[in-house]
């Protein structure tokens, strides 16, 4: 099962400095940790909020740690992409995986799977014994989706404002957090239903 999806930036933005990372978008699926734990039930629901929060950052600093890394060994520029090169901004995206320990800064290890596509990376958290390659592919499918239907490439292009369509397309591709299998015929009918969902 997923645990979380993300979509920070992965470049420095003007108010951040070199090494932060905005989360732009994050949706958590499954058991609260917090709820879980015995030392941490007294918790109030502001304190339990800002715990999740500080998970989610620490995810994004390790994605957008991974990605300069990725990119540094690679040695290509990023070339700004205009609206309309969203298929090509796709296929030349970096990609990775990186392993969080138990504690860092979940309760059990993870595996977080990561895009990067220009300034963004877009991210799933999946508990270890998720179909990894099946992960990438919903994590692809989703990120297509976003940069097509809600135009994340170009100038002033505001991912939270469009945060209730993102979880339309959440729930339509990673339902509850569940990896779904797909055949083709599965797979045409939900590209149906996303695009007729994204045209309302």
């Amino acid at each position: 099962m997923v645990r979380c999806f993300l979509i920070h930036t992965v470049c420095p933005v003007g108010a951040l400095t070199a090494g932060e990372s905005r989360v732009l978008y994050s949706r958590l699926f499954g058991p609260d940790e917090v709820v879980l734990s015995k030392q941490q039930r007294e918790f109030t629901p502001e304190e339990r909020r800002l715990l999740q929060k500080e998970k989610v950052s620490v995810v994004a600093r390790r994605v957008r740690s991974a990605v300069s890394l990725s990119r540094e060994a690679s040695g290509r520029q990023l070339v700004d992409a205009l609206p309309g090169d969203e298929a090509l901004v796709l296929q030349d995206a970096d990609s990775g995986v990186v392993r969080l320990r138990a504690g860092e800064p979940f309760s059990e290890e993870m595996s977080v799977l990561w895009l990067g596509v220009q300034s963004l990376g877009f991210t799933l958290v999946c508990e270890p014994q998720d179909n990894l390659l099946l992960a990438e592919g919903v994590l692809r499918n989703l990120t297509r989706h976003c940069l097509d239907n809600l135009h994340m490439l170009g100038q002033g292009s505001e991912v939270l404002l469009k945060s209730s369509r993102i979880d339309v397309l959440l729930s339509r591709l990673l339902p509850h957090g569940q990896l779904l299998f797909l055949n083709h015929r599965f797979a045409q009918s939900l590209e149906k239903e996303v695009a007729s969902s994204m045209a309302k």
